[in-house]
C-alpha cells in the first residue's frame, strides 16, 4: 500500500531530503512538478519544510546554508537509512572504514540524525526514528519508489552497507537486470544497487540516487524542461518501467519512473 503504517525496519531508505541554494524555489518547481504542498518552516527548525502529498509527509526541502565555516552542502537529493541506534551506527560507519560529515545530533523530539559517506564516497543520512518515522507515502505517483546507490566498488559498498545495517546485497535475478544487485532487508528488497552507469559524467562521484513515481514519464520530463530543469537521460524502456535520469533548475539529480507491474500482470 502507498500509505506507511509499519515502522521502517532498521537500513530501510525511509526518508529523502533536499538542500536548495533558493529553497523557495525548490518548493515551488516540486509542488507543481508531484503535486506537492509545502511551505518554509519556523525558525526553530531552521526553516526545514516537510512537503506533503495527500497530506502526508513525503520529502523534505531545507535552504543550503554554510555553517561553521564549512562550504553550503551540495545541491543533492540525500537518502536516509533507518537505524535502531544513530550512534551505534555512526560507531559502525567509522569501524567499517566510511567517513562520518555530520556526527549524531537530535532533531527536536522526532528523531536522531548523522549524515556519513561509504567508503565509495557515497554519502547517505541514518535516521533514528522517534516521533517521525520517515515519509508517510511512498510507491505511486509523485512519491519516492526507489533509492538507489551508483558506485565505483560495489563490493566494497556491499559490504559495508552489510556491516554498517545489515542491508544485503544480492544479484538481481530478473531478465535485463544483469550487473543489477538488489538491496534488501529481511529478505526484502528496499533498493539497488550498481555499477556506476555508462554515460554519466566524467569524475561523477559514487551517490544515491532516489527515483519519484510518475504516471506519465515523457510527460513529467516535458513538464520538467518547460519549468527549467534538465536532462541527463531521455524516456527510456526498462526492466523496471519507464524512467528519465534528469535534475531540478538548481542542479539536483533525480530520477523518474512510471513503473510497470513486476509480476508482468
Amino acid at each position: 500500500m502507498p500509505e506507511v503504517t509499519a515502522p521502517y525496519a532498521p537500513g530501510t531508505p525511509c526518508w529523502v531530503d533536499l538542500a536548495a541554494p533558493d529553497q523557495q524555489a525548490a518548493i515551488d518547481f516540486y509542488s507543481g512538478l508531484f503535486g506537492w504542498t509545502g511551505q518554509i518552516g519556523p525558525p526553530e527548525t531552521g526553516g526545514y519544510a516537510v512537503c506533503e502529498l495527500k497530506g502526508k509527509p513525503v520529502a523534505g526541502i531545507m535552504a543550503a546554508v554554510a555553517m561553521g565555516g564549512q562550504p553550503a552542502p551540495p545541491t543533492v537529493w540525500t537518502t536516509y537509512l533507518t537505524s535502531a541506534d544513530a550512534d551505534a551506527t555512526q560507531r559502525a560507519v567509522e569501524a567499517a572504514n566510511g567517513q562520518v560529515l555530520m556526527p549524531v545530533m537530535d532533531v527536536m523530539t522526532i528523531g536522531r540524525m548523522c549524515i556519513a559517506a561509504d567508503p565509495t564516497g557515497a554519502a547517505f543520512g541514518v535516521w533514528q526514528p522517534v516521533d517521525f518515522p520517515g515519509a508517510g507515502i511512498v510507491n505511486e505517483p509523485g512519491a519516492v519508489i526507489w533509492n538507489e546507490l551508483n558506485t565505483t566498488d560495489t563490493e566494497a559498498a556491499a559490504a559495508f552497507y552489510d556491516s554498517v545495517l545489515a542491508l544485503r546485497a544480492a544479484p538481481m535475478e530478473m531478465e535485463g537486470a544483469e550487473g543489477y544487485f538488489s538491496l534488501s532487508v529481511g529478505g526484502r528488497p528496499v533498493g539497488g544497487m550498481q555499477p556506476m552507469p555508462e554515460g554519466v559524467p566524467a569524475g561523477t562521484p559514487s551517490h544515491w540516487l532516489t527515483y519519484f513515481s510518475v504516471t506519465d514519464t515523457d510527460a513529467t520530463v516535458t513538464q520538467l524542461k518547460a519549468a527549467g530543469g534538465s536532462v541527463f537521460k531521455e524516456p527510456f524502456d526498462m526492466v523496471a518501467g519507464r524512467m528519465a535520469v534528469v535534475a531540478d533548475p538548481q542542479g539536483a539529480p533525480f530520477a523518474v519512473i512510471n513503473p510497470k507491474p513486476m509480476d508482468g500482470s
